[in-house]
């Protein structure tokens, strides 16, 4: 004799099964962004974060999901005015704005590289934007000629 097991009874034995998972603090990385610019000087001033700074917000707020504080760092760091900060600096910062660290001259042509590479491909992309508008505009303008002599042509031989 076979049981057949159903759906719900499945989903009752996978639950009891699985642990529940500890929920996060219902913060993503962007909100978190904000509440480090509203506590810290560094994160207000767009300074260059020490190294490993993640594991000292992970100690200051300990609710937080690593992840969305690793999200948060990546979205950071890899802001236009960021990469700026780290290509003219010498020190990091923690939390607090105190120096903790250098910038090595290998970072700084890191940031400095990457910025560089950021500012030519947006420089490509509003080239071919301009070129296509251009084309745009020039189709348009052999569209409007065209209808205008198929007007003059039908003017000038509807006379007859």
């Amino acid at each position: 004799m076979t049981t057949e097991i159903t759906p719900e009874a499945q989903a009752e034995e996978t639950a009891v099964q699985t642990p529940a998972k500890a929920k996060p603090a219902g913060i993503d990385a962007r909100a978190l962004l904000l509440k480090l610019q509203e506590t810290s000087p560094t994160f207000r001033e767009v300074k260059p974060l020490a190294l490993r700074i993640d594991k000292a917000i992970a100690e200051r707020f300990p609710d937080l999901d690593r992840k969305v504080i690793r999200n948060a760092m990546r979205i950071h760091t890899a802001t236009t005015k960021y990469l700026k900060a780290v290509e003219k600096a010498t020190a990091r910062f923690d939390l607090d704005g105190q120096e903790s660290g250098e910038v090595t001259e290998e970072q700084r042509q890191h940031a400095s590289q990457t910025l560089k590479e950021r500012f030519a491909e947006v420089a490509k992309r509003k080239k071919v934007a301009a070129e296509q508008e251009k084309a745009q505009r020039e189709a348009e303008e052999a569209e409007r000629r065209k209808a205008e002599k198929l007007t003059q042509l039908v003017g000038k031989f509807s006379k007859r």
